[in-house]
């Protein structure tokens, strides 16, 4: 009995230092960087005010995107995403004689 206290007691003192170190957070995050993290996982297709049955699998799509698009240089407040090309024309379809 008096064993399993203090291979208990052990126990936590290995464990807490570990769980302690784990939720330290250096920096506090700001409103504006909540609100731009918000707008780029909504330009990467997450609606957070539209229910979906697909919760953690879209969100969790939406960050890898945006993560993606920060690895590549993009900037998650003003772009996503590479160029993309397009082609435009205007006008009444050809006959096809001159």
């Amino acid at each position: 009995m008096i064993v399993n206290i203090r291979n208990l007691v052990i126990g936590f003192a290995v464990v807490l230092p570990i769980l302690a170190s784990a939720q330290e957070n250096s920096t506090p995050v700001t409103r504006e960087q909540v609100r731009a993290e918000l707008v780029a996982l909504e330009k990467a297709g997450y609606h957070p005010g539209k229910p979906s049955p697909y919760y953690p699998a879209d969100i969790q799509a939406a960050e890898a995107k945006v993560r993606a698009s920060n690895a590549a240089g993009g900037n998650p407040q003003t772009s996503y995403g590479g160029v993309t090309s397009a082609n435009s024309e205007s006008g009444e379809q050809g006959t096809g004689t001159p």
